[in-house]
């Protein structure tokens, strides 16, 4: 199954970091948050990406072709002319880079990659959130839920710790609680193909698409109780980093 990932953002609310790269490039602990989301859906089996590429897309291309190149040792015969690896890379992982347009909308960038997905069920995340999401149990709510979409749906973190006062007394306190107020996307989505012919053309995925699915009956919820962040700003930047030096990053599944 094939794994979809939106890369193509501009990232204007994190401008400290995406000036010269897009968002999913921005490092967290020395790796692009995207190198972590594919690292989270591998360990479960699915190593077949296609990335959909915008705003500075040759950054992410590169990256790509340096972990090639740079993965492992390696001989240069400058007589020959040739560079050859020593070892090859310990991984599994097939990578398609799409360029889908500098300005284009999520939508018209899924619209962009149809061909490369064909009439299979496939997965779809976007390039700036981490999860640890189980991913075979999201698989099979979607397989039993019968929909063309399902949808991880989250609760997260308040920026701020919660007060419950009453008549000025603060009966509890609790530092960043999950935010009551419902459940929002939280991407990790499972798609038929079917859900193409809900695009009109190049708009938001997560407008005209999943408001259509919904009315339709074909939009299902696999809600997510553990940990989930997305990366819109410097202060999520940095405690995505500080989750991940402590040695506590809950989305590193993998060994």
């Amino acid at each position: 199954m094939k794994v979809v990932i939106l890369a193509g953002g501009m990232g204007t609310r994190l401008s400290e970091e995406t000036e010269a790269r897009p968002k999913p490039m921005v490092d967290i602990g020395h790796r692009p948050i995207l190198w972590h989301i594919m690292q989270h859906y591998s360990h479960y089996g699915f190593n077949d990406f296609v990335i959909c590429l915008g705003y500075r897309g040759e950054y992410v291309k590169r990256y790509f072709a340096d972990e090639l190149a740079l993965s492992s040792d390696m001989v240069i015969d400058f007589n020959a002319g040739s560079v050859t690896s020593l070892q090859p890379m310990n991984s599994d992982w097939r990578v398609t880079l799409v360029d889908t347009g500098y300005s284009t909308q999520t939508g018209g960038r899924m619209l962009q990659i149809r061909d490369h997905v064909g009439d299979e069920t496939f997965m779809m995340t976007y390039g700036d959130g981490v999860a640890d999401v189980d991913i075979p149990s999201l698989v099979a709510a979607h397989r039993a839920g019968g929909a063309l979409a399902t949808v991880t749906a989250v609760r997260p973190l308040a920026r701020f710790g919660q007060l419950d006062i009453v008549d000025d007394q603060v009966r509890s306190f609790e530092e960043k609680p999950h935010l009551d107020a419902g459940w929002v996307n939280g991407g990790y989505f499972v798609l038929e193909p079917g859900v193409f012919d809900f695009i009109p053309g190049d708009v938001d995925w997560a407008r005209e698409p999943m408001e259509s699915l919904a009315a339709k009956g074909q939009l299902r919820a696999y809600r997510h109780e553990s940990f989930w962040q997305c990366m819109d700003t410097l202060r999520d930047k940095i405690y995505l980093n500080r989750l991940w030096e402590s040695g506590e990053a809950p989305w590193k599944v993998w060994s």
